[in-house]
């Protein structure tokens, strides 16, 4: 079986430093008629686990610990009886929304995730907060970005833990050297490309965001 990259749309708030958002949130299954790995647990945990299917979840991988990236993460895991993985320099904000449960993997020291018949490389991409990670699996052509990189630009900097020239050191470093045509799964909205996004280096870099 040949692996595939499955998405689930959900919605819900995202909150930090006393304010509320309500966003949508991209959440990335990859995987086979057999296993599956779960990027980004967001809001509807129920939506992810029909997703799902019944499969073995190898992991529930936070990319970083925003509660809009984990809020769900405990309940499919514990529902598939997987580990959920996050760098544990993002503990203080995993611990917003979970004060009395630690992730399983520490992000940071995991070299990659084995799913389907490939591997998904861990990028440490630290600036939208201390412990992103971005996720990237060559033999799909992808990387999972979380909020590091989307569309048209670099992920926010303008709140708690987040610092705007170590966001763009760590694109330049662990991103924009993979292969142009490299699809960019983002956190939310759509997806683009590592081509695409090059180009712009020096404009994010001169706007400041």
């Amino acid at each position: 079986m040949v692996a595939r990259i499955e998405k689930v749309l959900t919605s819900g708030t995202f909150r930090l430093d006393g304010g509320e958002w309500e966003v949508e949130n991209n959440v990335w299954l990859v995987g086979d008629d057999r296993e599956v790995l779960v990027i980004d647990a967001a809001h509807d945990a129920a939506a992810i686990l029909e997703a799902v299917r019944g499969r073995k979840v190898v992991a529930v991988v936070c990319t970083h610990g925003h509660n809009d990236h984990v809020n769900a993460a405990v309940e499919v895991a514990a529902d598939a009886d997987a580990p959920i993985a996050l760098n544990n320099a993002d503990l203080m904000l995993w611990e917003q929304e979970y004060d009395d449960l630690r992730p399983d993997i520490d992000a940071a020291d995991a070299t990659g995730f084995d799913v389907a018949g490939i591997r998904l490389a861990v990028l440490h991409t630290p600036g939208h907060s201390p412990g992103g990670v971005c996720l990237y699996a060559p033999e799909l052509d992808a990387v999972f970005s979380g909020d590091t990189l989307f569309q048209g630009g670099p992920g926010a900097t303008g709140r708690s833990y987040s610092d705007f020239p170590t966001l763009i050191a760590s694109i330049r470093r662990s991103l924009l050297d993979l292969p142009p045509t490299t699809v960019v799964h983002t956190g939310h909205g759509p997806d683009t490309t590592i081509g695409a996004e090059a180009a712009h280096l020096d404009e994010w870099i001169a706007r400041g965001h």
